[in-house]
């Protein structure tokens, strides 16, 4: 039965993907499956990426049957509300993130404001998460934390910006946690060896869920003389500083 709540049968849902090149049905659970085998239209990143992560979870999927609305950088707002138009004939219309889950750290989420504004029903699918799962492999607090996104570029900004996390962390006993441009991973963990206290401690989580999946944390002066190479390699850095 439906909720009376929401004004259309149609459903949007947050369809999580992999975090990388492994088997979907590892990581993924069934549902998943399911959902995408009754679902044709869907509101993606990236076409072709899309088309990849659909094909390996249900192969048999008819490819022209599908209708992909491009969500990115590029797209225009006045163009959004017209990816719901399927919602409102009482189709469902599928979400997808290019890797993990959508909405979170994802343009998904203006999609997923505007459908509340019309009424229409969300409904977030279990996926992985990079940056809930490297929080649970880190160690460290899982009832506070912060996800700042990326760290400013400048050297003199980014400084500032490590030494205030590293502070807030301490004076709140938080988790603080972050990205980077993969190809600048490097460098940011020689800014965070550079700037940061010894004894502050660090997660780096590194292509999680893969075959090579690398989550290590130390003290950051145990860090520096540690010797890792994160270079395009997808990483969520965590950092807490104790009391």
């Amino acid at each position: 039965m439906a909720d009376s709540s929401f004004k259309y049968l149609g459903k949007l849902y947050m369809i999580p993907t992999t975090l990388g090149d492994s088997n979907p049905l590892e990581v993924l659970p069934l549902h998943i499956k399911k959902i995408i085998e009754e679902t044709d239209e869907y509101i993606v990143e990236n076409e072709k990426t899309a088309r990849r992560a659909i094909k390996k979870l249900v192969p048999g999927k008819n490819q022209q049957s599908l209708k992909l609305h491009l969500l990115n950088k590029f797209t225009e707002a006045s163009a959004l509300p017209t990816y719901l138009k399927a919602c409102k004939e009482g189709k469902n219309v599928g979400l997808m993130s290019e890797a993990g889950c959508p909405g979170v750290a994802d343009p998904g989420a203006e999609m997923v404001k505007l459908a509340h504004e019309e009424n229409i029903q969300v409904i977030p699918l279990v996926g992985p998460s990079s940056i809930l799962l490297a929080l649970m492999g880190s160690g460290m607090n899982g009832q506070g934390f912060t996800f700042h996104g990326y760290l400013p570029i400048d050297k003199k900004e980014r400084k500032h910006e490590l030494k205030n996390l590293e502070r807030i962390s301490s004076e709140r006993n938080q988790a603080q946690i972050f990205i980077e441009t993969p190809y600048r991973n490097n460098k940011l963990l020689e800014d965070m060896q550079q700037n940061l206290h010894p004894g502050t401690r660090l997660c780096i989580a590194c292509e999680l869920t893969l075959q090579s999946e690398y989550i290590i944390t130390k003290a950051m002066e145990d860090w520096s003389k540690t010797k890792v190479d994160l270079h395009k390699r997808p990483t969520i850095f965590i950092i807490q500083k104790d009391f």
